[in-house]
Order: structure tokens, then sequence, then C-alpha cells
């Protein structure tokens, strides 16, 4: 199913490399940097309050992940979002872990209360709990949710007028309105420490050229999933995999992104 031209917004980031602004994950940051250089964008990991300003005035989305949070890193996360609110460039939220502590709950709701976030991300557990569903999260991994997740999506989408993306087997996007399954991806993904945080990263790259967040964040799920799929023909095991995976979104083109997309609207 097309709905938008995916590799048009691909082609925009690498001729315009957008500033991506990150406050992230520690295990993480630099595969979260590579990704988005990778994609053709220009990464910044600048966690000091003291520059928040000046950085978040040259970027074109901000990127938000509290996989290895501190008090004093979520308070430098709240000045961050605020000031994308005041310049009006998309925030991507990733609720990693959410649901893990009482700590780590309260500072993701102190974060989507302090400024708008435009785009909250997570697993199927994570996005359940900050949807206030009591479900089991087991550290950063997804846990099993017997839930209806489509309800979940949309429920809080709508209730906080954002972007919402439910990583998994089938991904799920929806901003309350429209909903869609992502069913590119490989299963290899789950072997490798921090894809998740790179997808975070892949989606706040395509969200600083597309101001349709609905449509950037289908856009980088499909790029991400296909380059996994791609990748993993590639490969022997999880290190191989993970060279490949920058290889092959770097060199992803129009042709590949057609024929592998797997789009699917929820009706």
């Amino acid at each position: 199913m097309k709905t938008f031209d995916i590799p048009e917004i691909l082609d925009k980031i690498r001729k315009t490399k957008p500033v991506v602004h990150h406050l992230t994950n520690w295990v993480t940051i630099y595969d979260c940097a590579n990704i988005v250089k990778t994609l053709g964008g220009s990464p910044i990991m600048a966690h000091a309050p003291e520059e928040i300003d000046q950085i978040v005035s040259i970027a074109s989305s901000v990127v938000l992940n509290i996989g290895t949070l501190t008090i004093d890193f979520v308070e430098s996360m709240k000045l961050a979002a605020r000031a994308a609110s005041i310049r009006k460039i998309p925030v991507i939220l990733d609720v990693c872990g959410a649901g893990a502590t009482e700590l780590r709950n309260r500072k993701i709701f102190e974060l989507i209360e302090y400024a708008h976030i435009d785009i909250i991300k997570g697993n199927a557990s994570e996005v359940a709990n900050v949807a206030g569903r009591k479900v089991f999260t087991k550290g950063v991994d997804s846990s099993d949710v017997s839930i209806d997740l489509i309800e979940v999506a949309e429920s809080l989408a709508k209730q906080k007028s954002c972007v919402v993306v439910i990583t998994g087997k089938y991904d799920i996007v929806s901003d309350g309105n429209k909903t869609f399954y992502i069913k590119n991806g490989h299963g290899l993904l789950t072997c490798v420490v921090g894809t998740g945080c790179m997808v975070s990263s892949v989606i706040g790259t395509f969200a600083a050229v597309e101001k349709n967040l609905l449509n950037a964040a289908i856009g980088a799920l499909v790029c991400f999933g296909i380059a996994s799929e791609i990748a993993a023909e590639q490969s022997k095991g999880p290190a191989s995999f993970k060279m490949a995976l920058f290889d092959v979104l770097y060199g992803l083109d129009r042709e590949k992104i057609e024929s592998r997309m797997k789009l699917e609207k929820v009706k």
C-alpha cells in the first residue's frame, strides 16, 4: 500500500542534512549518532542544560530517550522539549523501560506534561504503561501484552494529540485518526542491543524534514525494517547483521523501498 512517497523523504534527508539533537541513552548513543549519519542527517548528542537553547536553535528535531535516566538528565530533557516546542520543531520521546520502576514512570509523565511531545515511541508493554494500562515490563525488553494494541495506540494518540509508535513483530503507528501496521523487519533486530534506540533516531531524522509526522514515522519504520531484512540476508549472525544494517540503510533506494514495503492501513 502506497500512501505517500517514502523515497522522496529519504532523498530530502540526504540533500538537506538536518540536525537531529539527542538527549539519549548512554548505552546506545554511539549507534544512534551513526544511524543518523548513515541516513544523511547530522547528529548532535548534547546533554548539558547550559547549551540546550543554542543547540535546539540549530536543530530540526529533538530525540529524547530515557533508557539511562537520572534526575538531572530528565531536567535537561525538559528544557530541550520546551525549547523545541517554542521553535515548533518535533520532539520524539522513546519511553524506554516504562513500567519498570516508579521513578521511570513518574519522569515520563513529567516530560509529557512539561512540554508537548510530538511522537511517543516504545514497545508494547512500554506504551501500554504510558497509556495507563496495568502491564508488566521486563527491564527494557518488551513483555507479552494481551490487550488491544490498536486501541492503546489510538487512544493515547488522541489523548496526547501526538503520533504513537508501538514497535514489535508488526509495528503500529497511529495519530488517533489513521492507524497503520508496518510489517517490515527481521528477528535479528532483537539480538542486537540498541536497535530500538536507533529506530527512535531514524524517526527523529525523518521527522526533521517531513511535517506530516504520521508519514515521517511510517517512512522511518519502513526504511529501517527493509534495511534489516536485506542485512539479515547478508549476515551470519548479530555482529555481521549490525554492520550490514548500516551499509544497507546507507544505500537504500527507491527500487528497494517500493518493492519490499509492507504497509497496511488498519480499518
